[in-house]
């Protein structure tokens, strides 16, 4: 089974999206029972909380289910036992790698080759939604 685990600042917005993405592309192509998939945020700000309702809105605009989420930070355990982290930005991968014991490094990874914007100040939950199902997409074809 392959542990994939998104990250993303407060763990309300990008990070839960990409999750839900992703679960739904497995989903779709019978392969849930070959993935975990979870997500966690560098920041504890947000620890409980829902995702966030306008990143909750778009998932459900573009048909992707949404299940039950509380905001978690990323903790040592998740480090060790996820096989791919998949970060939003690379400060979000540089928080990582100074704060915690990676014994692999390379199963830190952007996203994307760019950094996702964080649509809670932008406001833009279209653009955003795009670049993860874009960065989802990828990634699922790469393991394929």
């Amino acid at each position: 089974m392959r542990k994939v685990l998104f990250v993303c600042l407060g763990n309300i917005c990008r990070s839960p999206m990409a999750e839900m993405i992703l679960k739904e592309l497995v989903r779709e192509r019978k392969l849930e029972f070959e993935y975990e998939i979870a997500s966690r945020g560098i920041s504890r700000e947000e620890e409980g909380n829902d995702i966030y309702f306008l990143a909750k809105r778009k998932l459900y605009q573009e048909e992707i289910p949404v299940e039950p989420h509380q905001a978690h930070q990323i903790t040592q355990r998740d480090i060790d036992s996820f096989d791919d982290i998949l970060v939003m930005e690379n400060s979000h991968k540089k928080a990582i790698l100074r704060n915690y014991r990676v014994e692999y490094p390379e199963k830190v990874q952007r996203l994307l080759d760019t950094d996702i914007s964080d649509p809670w100040y932008s406001g833009d939950f279209d653009t955003v939604f795009e670049q993860l199902y874009e960065g989802c997409l990828k990634y699922l074809e790469k393991r394929l």
